[in-house]
């Protein structure tokens, strides 16, 4: 964890620094997951199995016998649903396992990857504390907020 507060600031830089390359490191590795990586799930049932990306997002579905001629249509429904959430929260933990916990305070990859959190959320929460400490070295910057990142974007973009 960076002190920002610590008397001396090159050394906070340099923490902060060692902490976003382990970071880094860590997301060039989601990325390679995201590309490269595959989860498989069956239906209870048996009946069919859905796979799905390193993202999480199905890109195929196979009937494995005749079974599920015999469903009802909601039934079948629900066996739809009840493997694709499987299939979505076995990816997910995948990633998590991949991502592990962040040695960064204020920096959530589980939930930026899960859509839990917002991008921009995360960043003011990381710079936060950065930019309090040097506007106590006398450095004045005031940090973004996302409602007037909002109206710069709709008045300039």
């Amino acid at each position: 964890m960076t002190d920002w507060n610590s008397t001396d600031p090159n050394q906070a830089v340099d923490d902060a620094w060692a902490a976003l390359e382990k970071e880094k490191r860590k997301l060039a590795d989601l990325g390679k997951h995201w590309d490269e990586a595959s989860t498989t799930v069956r239906a209870k049932d048996q009946s069919l199995e859905m796979k799905f990306d390193g993202r999480g997002e199905l890109t195929d579905l196979t009937f494995n016998t005749s079974k599920y001629r015999e469903l009802a249509p909601a039934q079948l429904a629900s066996v739809i649903i009840e493997t694709l959430r499987k299939g979505r929260v076995e990816s997910q933990q995948k990633v998590s396992e991949l991502m592990g916990t962040s040695s960064v305070p204020g920096l959530d990859l589980d939930g930026l990857t899960s859509g839990n959190v917002r991008p921009d959320e995360m960043i003011n929460s990381l710079m936060g504390p950065m930019l309090e400490a040097l506007n106590g070295f006398g450095v004045d910057i005031e940090p973004p907020k996302p409602e007037n990142r909002d109206r710069e974007t709709r008045e300039h973009g």
